[in-house]
């Protein structure tokens, strides 16, 4: 048969590990016993719902504290405005002296202070009533809960504050993987081309496999390189984004990414079964217009769905035995019966 000649696209595979774009780790802002838990450990959880519930009550009794507590400030503004009327007009019969008059200007000052310390401490009265209730940050799916109702739970910004559980986003998510600086320089040098695009500069599409996956399914787009090479492994980081909607993928799942290795060029393909290793070479057994066997020296490239690429040595004329090599010796003579070599990259790839 001759050999298969189409337009391909090399891919290159890696493997990687999915990963959540967000990642929560969920703590009280504020410390007191733990009344209530709102969701089911691994339910799927939205922005916004209501996870925990903190005992209120002492917060409610902070609130009306300091209600109260502003409630005496502005009445003690109102008064200090009041004396300072009363001042104003004797000022003016010269009844008071200046230094009693700037007296009653600094209280009226004074109070309108307490009164807006009063107000800072009413709403942050309020604001940690409202940390009572614990919400999700995140639209995701939820690990199970760190701590039971009846607990007594620490909570702030700093220091020992108790671990409530975590949430992980779903849809969609991140793919991370790590390619050889070889490959990376040469995905480089074909974009100065223009013979690709740059990897830094443009989504590229790229396909993911699961471990019990055939076919290259899930399509993605690679998004992200790194700033740097790794100088320990030689590698740098990539990352692709999937979409999630199904749910299939989970963060830390391990996975195979396909990447575009080459431009779209014109490539000749034969079976593996077709090949022949003649000590360190690889050969094909071609027949001429007389029926005498011949060799063919090869220079193969990598496997593209089922068969290998080969770079040189084998021309779209040649005719190349695919069946029945054993009974061929190079300058026989053979008659030889034409087949076809099925194709079976589309299949295997989707472009």
């Amino acid at each position: 048969a001759n050999p298969v000649v189409k337009d391909i696209i090399e891919w290159d595979e890696y493997p990687g590990q999915f990963r959540a774009i967000d990642s929560i780790d969920v703590r009280a802002r504020v410390s007191g016993y733990l009344e209530q838990i709102h969701f089911t450990d691994g339910q799927i959880v939205k922005q916004g719902d209501l996870l925990f519930s903190i005992e209120k009550r002492p917060f409610e009794i902070a609130v009306e504290s300091a209600n109260a507590q502003l409630a005496e400030a502005n009445a003690q503004l109102s008064l200090a405005n009041r004396n300072l009327k009363r001042y104003e007009k004797m000022r003016e019969g010269n009844i008071v002296g200046e230094a009693d008059y700037d007296d009653r200007v600094e209280a009226v000052s004074a109070a309108k202070a307490a009164v807006a310390v009063a107000q800072a401490q009413v709403r942050e009265a309020n604001l940690d009533l409202g940390y009572t209730e614990i919400r999700s940050p995140v639209t995701g799916r939820i690990s199970r809960h760190e701590v039971s109702v009846g607990n007594l739970i620490t909570g702030g910004y700093t220091g020992d504050v108790t671990l409530l559980t975590t949430i992980v986003s779903v849809d969609p998510i991140y793919f991370d993987f790590d390619m050889s600086e070889q490959n990376y320089l040469a995905y480089q040098r074909a974009a100065e081309r223009g013979a690709m695009p740059s990897m830094r500069d443009n989504k590229i599409t790229v396909f993911a496999k699961l471990p019990d996956e055939d076919g290259w399914a899930h399509e993605g787009s690679l998004e992200f390189l790194d700033n740097q090479v790794n100088e320990t492994s030689g590698t740098i980081r990539a990352r692709a984004t999937f979409s999630n909607t199904g749910g299939i993928f989970t963060a830390g799942q391990f996975a195979h990414v396909r990447v575009p290795g080459s431009e779209r060029y014109k490539a000749t393909l034969l079976p593996e079964s077709a090949i022949v290793t003649d000590q360190s070479q690889k050969v094909a057994l071609v027949v001429d217009a007389e029926g005498t066997v011949g060799v063919k020296i090869l220079r193969v490239g990598p496997g593209y769905g089922g068969m290998r690429i080969i770079r040189e040595g084998l021309a779209p004329t040649d005719v190349v035995i695919i069946d029945g090599l054993m009974r061929a010796r190079p300058g026989s003579k053979v008659t030889p019966e034409m087949g076809k070599i099925e194709d079976t990259s589309q299949a295997s790839f989707s472009e």
